[in-house]
């Protein structure tokens, strides 16, 4: 090409620049709309906009398994939560019956305790009364016990009642776990009682003894709690068969005047000391001329 050609060509060219630039900026403009639809155009501003709006492909299988793992582990929640229920509901049930014990434990060993001033509660027998001396029953008569309580601040619920012998070390037992309410009185049959006891009675001194059957003989007095009496003694005998006076024999009882007289000592040391006084008498007597 000729230069006058070239520079026609050039100078053509730029003229049909300057007439188009609107349009050709409005196509290469279109045109880079065009790929940002196609291929996005990348914005760090609102990329985290963007990939949360956009879905998120799946697979089927992977998604039942994760909803049968879901139901699984909701399943063991449950039971895990049920166990731990039923769990929580049998230590509270166990808990509740031990505190419920232990609370009954407490009630029944906590006694109240009353000042030590106090003094511990007694006996004051009224049948027989104490004024009336000693006491001698016939083993096989109905021997009647009555007394009043004193300085009680705890009635005891039941007592027990013995009678004692020091001759045989005997303990007879009269009644057991006897109601306070019931007693007071007691009315022992000793002719039932002889007939079946292991230990019979004897002629021989007793000691009545009366105590809360909830404490012991031993134990030690406490203020306002009934300690144990042992306080009145009674004498108790056994009947003997009649004999006619002829035929009864004692070797300490006076069978006639002039046995005993001659068996006894007694006598005989009277009778020597009657015979030296008349001898002395009569001795005098004769010394000074009276005879």
């Amino acid at each position: 090409m000729r230069p006058s050609q070239l520079l026609a060509a050039v100078v053509a060219l730029s003229s049909l620049s300057a007439a188009w630039p609107d349009a050709f900026v409005d196509s290469v403009r279109a045109v880079g709309d065009v790929h940002n639809i196609i291929y996005g155009r990348q914005d760090n501003a609102d990329s985290s906009v963007e990939s949360s709006s956009r879905p998120t492909p799946t697979n089927k299988d992977d998604s039942s398994s994760t909803t049968e793992g879901a139901e699984t582990t909701a399943r063991e929640t449950d039971r895990a939560t049920t166990t731990r229920d039923e769990d929580a509901k049998t230590t509270d049930k166990a808990s509740g019956s031990q505190k419920v014990t232990g609370t009954k434990t407490a009630k029944s060993s906590k006694t109240p305790e009353f000042d030590p001033r106090l003094p511990a509660g007694g006996i004051s027998m009224v049948t027989p009364a104490a004024i009336a001396g000693p006491q001698y029953y016939k083993v096989g008569d109905w021997v009647t016990f009555a007394w009043n309580y004193t300085s009680l601040s705890v009635t005891p619920s039941a007592i027990d009642i013995l009678a004692t012998c020091t001759a045989n070390q005997a303990t007879y037992t009269l009644a057991v776990n006897q109601s306070t309410e019931e007693t007071g009185k007691i009315l022992w049959d000793t002719g039932a009682y002889q007939a079946t006891a292991s230990v019979p009675l004897l002629t021989e001194t007793y000691t009545l003894i009366i105590y809360d059957s909830e404490s012991s003989v031993s134990a030690t007095a406490r203020p306002g709690y009934l300690g144990a009496y042992s306080q009145f003694t009674f004498g108790m005998y056994l009947p003997q068969k009649y004999v006619s006076f002829d035929r009864f024999e004692c070797a300490n009882c006076v069978k006639n005047a002039v046995g005993a007289l001659t068996d006894s000592l007694t006598i005989k040391m009277m009778l020597f000391t009657g015979t030296t006084t008349i001898a002395s008498f009569l001795y005098f007597a004769s010394s000074f001329g009276l005879l």
